[in-house]
């Protein structure tokens, strides 16, 4: 049958099927998605993660992450009290030396503002508490923590057992245990970030510290911020300087490496078709291993450190940057390569003066995106050579302390790949497009 033959109803019919068609396609896929997205919701149990999360919880990380917490801590066995930022040793105040709402004596007050008292008595600790009363509790070896609380029902936000009492409300909170009663109080910043509490400029404002330093006293400010032990500015330096040096020497010494291979996988320039299949069977074999696992078996090999984390990145970019290195040659204009040809070069000189030229602004540009991205994946990476950023940002997170120094850390990444990603553009600009800067 040909066209001329075709009825007009069998034309209508034809378009009748395929408009049914297309509008059950349109239809069967949005309903597979919701299908699957259905699935995933009970799949991973998305409705026990809700029930699960802690608004508590979330409220303290995110108070931990702009700003610190005062430690009272009372020593029971000894009746020693010792006031510390964090709690840590080096952020424990002189001999001495106590925070202003803190008033020592035999009996310490604690005032937590806002009518929340705490004492520390000879036995007994006691919070005072607005709105709900008096809680007392007498810590013993023997008995444990005996509490007492006022009448009534507990609420959620005290918890006490046979040997554990805590009391967690907004104006700080109150542990007691058999050895040990503490207070913790937040406050809003990140103390001692400048200058420890042994600084003698820990209490100076801007412009005191700004007349020090004029008055020659520049050596000793650059030390006390530069060798900080509760921030430890060098060490946080000194591990971006590996992060980047990881993600360099990865990414130029794959780049190096997967240009004179490209050229065995490139059809046009490799003519035997064992080494073409060879090659590119090994590009796909070392960069189809993600660069982690890389990381994980040479960290056995090799053992710890950034340069471990520098060869995972170099083995994975050289199977990327080979594959992408030999589509490039593949692409280039053969006339240029002929006309280099023309002047009697030797084939090294062909290559260099009329393929390189052709491919180097695309070669320039992925290898600069590469060092980018791989900058991110140097402080992932770092975490497990035991280098770099990630790793003291690993540590940071696994003591569930500090969280404010985990922000440190985050805001430290995310400014280096910033950075990076500045510093890529402007080399980009210069070595691909010639700008020069506006010079």
């Amino acid at each position: 049958m040909t066209d001329a033959t075709i009825s007009p109803a069998a034309l209508e019919d034809d378009a009748r099927a395929l408009f049914r068609r297309k509008r059950m396609i349109a239809f069967s896929v949005p309903v597979a998605i919701l299908l699957y997205l259905t699935y995933t919701f009970f799949a991973f149990d998305v409705p026990g993660l809700w029930q699960r999360a802690s608004a508590d919880n979330a409220r303290s990380l995110v108070a931990d992450t702009y700003s610190h917490k005062v430690h009272v801590t009372r020593d029971n066995r000894s009746g020693e009290i010792t006031y510390a930022i964090e709690g840590e040793r080096k952020g424990r105040y002189p001999e001495g030396e106590s925070p202003s709402w803190v008033e020592p004596g035999e009996t310490t007050i604690i005032d937590l503002e806002d009518g929340h008292i705490v004492t520390f008595g000879p036995e007994t600790i006691t919070y005072d508490i607005p709105g709900y009363g008096m809680v007392t509790a007498t810590p013993s070896r023997s008995a444990g923590v005996q509490a007492v609380l006022p009448d009534g029902d507990m609420p959620e936000w005290i918890n006490v057992s046979k040997n554990r009492m805590a009391i967690t409300t907004d104006a700080g909170r109150l542990t007691v245990t058999r050895n040990r009663s503490e207070v913790f109080r937040y406050f809003f910043g990140w103390e001692q970030f400048w200058f420890t509490l042994d600084s003698p400029y820990h209490n100076m404002n801007v412009v005191e510290v700004m007349s020090r330093f004029a008055a020659g006293e520049n050596a000793e400010i650059w030390d006390d911020f530069w060798n900080n032990p509760m921030w430890l500015h060098s060490s946080v330096a000194w591990a971006i300087f590996e992060t980047i040096l990881m993600a360099f020497l990865g990414t130029f010494g794959a780049a190096i490496i997967a240009l004179p291979l490209a050229f065995l996988a490139a059809k046009n320039f490799s003519p035997f078709w064992l080494a073409r299949f060879t090659t590119r069977r090994f590009f796909d074999f070392v960069r189809g291993v993600d660069a982690l696992i890389w990381t994980i078996i040479l960290t056995r090999a090799f053992g710890l450190g950034p340069l471990t984390g520098a060869l995972a990145i170099l083995i994975t970019d050289t199977g990327t940057f080979g594959k992408i290195f030999s589509e490039a040659l593949e692409n280039v204009d053969k006339k240029q390569i002929e006309g280099v040809q023309s002047t009697g070069a030797r084939p090294i000189q062909r290559y260099r003066f009329g393929v390189i030229p052709q491919v180097m602004p695309v070669l320039l540009s992925q290898i600069l995106y590469f060092l980018e991205s791989n900058t991110r994946s140097a402080t992932v990476i770092g975490a497990i050579t035991g280098g770099g950023i990630g790793l003291m940002l690993t540590q940071a997170i696994i003591t569930q302390k500090d969280w404010e120094e985990v922000t440190y850390y985050i805001v430290l990444v995310v400014l280096m790949v910033m950075f990076m990603d500045w510093a890529s553009g402007k080399l980009r600009a210069r070595l691909i497009k010639g700008d020069d800067g506006g010079h």
